[in-house]
C-alpha cells in the first residue's frame, strides 16, 4: 500500500454485533476483536490509525449493507481473546510476548438516515472499483478510498 488510508469498511454481522450495539456500547466504542485473517490484522496493525473513518457495513444476514459511520479510536494492540482458552477466538499458537492478533477500538460516529444497501453500493457506476464489491472479497476490514467514503456518506444521507 502505497500511502496510507484514512477510510475503511468493515464488516459485521448484525445478528453478532450490529451498528446499534455499537451505538449502545459504553462511549459508543468497543474493541474490534476476533479478527483472524491476517491482511485483515495488517490493516488494523499497520494501517489503520486513530480518527481513520469507518463505514460499518452488516453483513453475511438477509440486507448487508452500510448502516453507520465509525472512527478508529485507538492504536492497535494485542487482540486479549486469542490468549483465552474459553474464548471462540482462542489461538493456542498465539503467544503473549509474540501475539498473532490485534484489535483497534471503534467509536460510533453517527447512524445513517438511509440504510445503504449492497445492491445500491453495486448500482453506483463510481462504486465500480470499491473493493467489497469486487467478486470473492470476504475480508472483514478493506480499504476505502476518499471518492468511495463521500460518496457512500451520500448515499446514506450524510
Amino acid at each position: 500500500m502505497a500511502a496510507r488510508a484514512k477510510y475503511w469498511l468493515i464488516k459485521s454481522e448484525p445478528d453478532v454485533f450490529s451498528f446499534d450495539d455499537l451505538w449502545r456500547a459504553k462511549g459508543k466504542t468497543t474493541p474490534w476483536d476476533g479478527v483472524r485473517n491476517y491482511q485483515a490484522r495488517n490493516f488494523m496493525r499497520d494501517g489503520m490509525r486513530v480518527g481513520d473513518g469507518i463505514l460499518y457495513y452488516h453483513s453475511s444476514c438477509k440486507a448487508p449493507g452500510v448502516a453507520g459511520i465509525a472512527r478508529v479510536a485507538s492504536a492497535a494492540y494485542p487482540d486479549p481473546t486469542q490468549f483465552d482458552s474459553r474464548d471462540a477466538h482462542f489461538d493456542a499458537k498465539s503467544e503473549k510476548q509474540d501475539p498473532r492478533w490485534y484489535v483497534v477500538d471503534v467509536q460510533a460516529v453517527e447512524k445513517c438516515p438511509q440504510f445503504v444497501p449492497l445492491e445500491r453500493l453495486r448500482g453506483e457506476v463510481r462504486l465500480g472499483d470499491m473493493l467489497i464489491l469486487r467478486r470473492g472479497n470476504r475480508l472483514s476490514i478493506t480499504p476505502v478510498t476518499a471518492g468511495e467514503w463521500g460518496l457512500v456518506r451520500g448515499l446514506g444521507g450524510l
